[in-house]
């Protein structure tokens, strides 16, 4: 049985989030990964160039500026990354429709990464542990859902929190600090641009 210790916080975002104590060597996380804004994944500050996916596990941190953009540019480079979800290709094809520059809606500030783990009561109790995406204005939560992807690639995108909901309840909920591996933040991405396809891809989908 895995035991977690969450220790509550306030509700400032963080670039890195996480309370863990990993092993450093010259200030470097040893099971961390760097994922930069050209799309680059650095681990103990080299690029990777190949096996990437034996570092899905990896904890990650964004390199400062960070963007929707440049998760873009990571799953070009490393193509292997795009066989992770049926959709990433048809996200891709979109992506590379949109303009080189200037997709910003600004209508928020940035994008922010977060986790939930949710306790379930009825009808069958369960408990339900995923990541997404949410907008954030001026430090509260947005929706984004009526955004298309060439209004959020230039976005900034940073790493959340974890919010534990128990039991439906989201008014009287805990923020903790959390990290996030890479490939938690492919699939909580992914999961998120299923809400931004074209309607033309809308259809195809049904």
């Amino acid at each position: 049985m895995l035991s977690l210790k969450l220790r509550p916080t306030d509700a400032t975002p963080h670039r890195v989030a996480g309370e863990f104590n990993l092993s450093t060597k010259d200030g470097v996380r040893m099971n961390a990964v760097s994922l930069n804004r050209d799309g680059t994944i650095r681990h103990k500050q080299s690029a990777l160039e190949s096996e990437i996916l034996q570092y899905l596990g990896c904890q990650i941190e964004l390199e400062e500026d960070y963007s929707l953009r440049s998760f873009f540019k990571m799953i070009e480079k490393y193509d292997l990354l795009a066989k992770l979800n049926w959709f990433l290709p048809t996200y891709i094809e979109q992506y590379q429709d949109c303009p080189d520059r200037g997709c910003d809606s600004g209508a928020i500030d940035r994008l922010e990464l977060f986790k939930t783990v949710e306790m379930i009561g009825y009808p069958e109790k369960g408990l339900e542990i995923y990541c997404s995406i949410r907008g954030i204005l001026k430090s509260e939560p947005v929706e984004i859902r009526s955004l298309q992807l060439n209004s959020l690639l230039d976005m900034p995108l940073m790493l959340g929190k974890l919010k534990h909901v128990v039991f439906g309840d989201r008014v009287d909920l805990f923020e903790f600090d959390t990290v996030f591996s890479l490939f938690e933040f492919i699939d909580g991405i992914t999961w998120e641009l299923s809400f931004h396809v074209t309607p033309e891809q809308c259809e195809l989908r049904r």
